[in-house]
């Protein structure tokens, strides 16, 4: 952990640090894990858009929403899990998805991973993302 509490990355000796992510956490506190979050409205539980990096930005809003409802910001993520249904049209919009993960989330970049699924339990959901955070006590 780095002097003010916050998690910290994990990079083992002789490792390159990741592009856009960790490689590890390391962390005190409460731990905070959220449900996967998909691209809908959370007042009216609907998917209002088909637009891939749209649903994105959605999902981290609704995630970060979470987060911040157990007290936690960014810095406190330690790691979030996408899950996608088309790894070409994540792979496109890479510029597009970098600035919504950035205006949700800022300049923090946890341990991530990102796997491909066949589908989402919504028929429209073209993204999920899940995390974990944990708040110093």
């Amino acid at each position: 952990m780095t002097s003010s509490g916050l998690p910290r990355p994990v990079l083992p000796e002789g490792w390159r640090r990741g592009a856009g992510y960790a490689h590890g956490m390391s962390a005190r506190g409460r731990v905070v894990v959220t449900a996967g979050q998909i691209g809908w409205n959370p007042a009216t539980a609907t998917i209002e858009t088909d637009d891939f990096t749209a649903q994105a930005a959605q999902a981290l809003a609704n995630l970060m929403a979470v987060v911040r409802a157990a007290g936690g910001g960014p810095e406190h993520l330690v790691r979030l899990t996408w899950y996608i249904t088309s790894r070409a049209e994540y792979l496109d919009a890479g510029a597009a998805l970098g600035a919504a993960y950035r205006a949700a989330i800022g300049p923090h970049y946890p341990a991530m991973a990102v796997v491909v699924v066949s589908a989402l339990l919504d028929p429209r959901a073209r993204v999920e993302i899940e995390g974990t955070a944990v708040v110093p006590e």
